[in-house]
């Protein structure tokens, strides 16, 4: 991950905070140690990410899940065959 100092990062900090933004986090330094890390907002941590297929064989979707309650649903629309 890129540092950058906190003069430089003042003095560019439209161009970095759209690298940011864009995926590219850096932080900012002051005499040579770490202050602060600038990330996206909307990256998702490692805790908020989902995991896929963690269930996958633990249970079973009928072949007519698309089509089950049809008939209740269309009678709460108003809609009767």
């Amino acid at each position: 991950m890129r540092t950058v100092s906190i003069h430089h990062a003042k003095t560019n900090l439209s161009r970095l905070v759209d690298q940011a933004a864009g995926g590219e986090p850096f932080i900012i330094t002051r005499a040579g140690k770490p202050l602060v890390k600038v990330v996206p907002t909307g990256q998702p941590t490692a805790a908020r990410m989902r995991r896929v297929g963690f269930m996958a064989g633990q249970f079973s979707v009928p072949e007519s899940f698309d089509s089950m309650g049809g008939e209740e649903i269309e009678g709460l629309f108003g809609t009767d065959k």
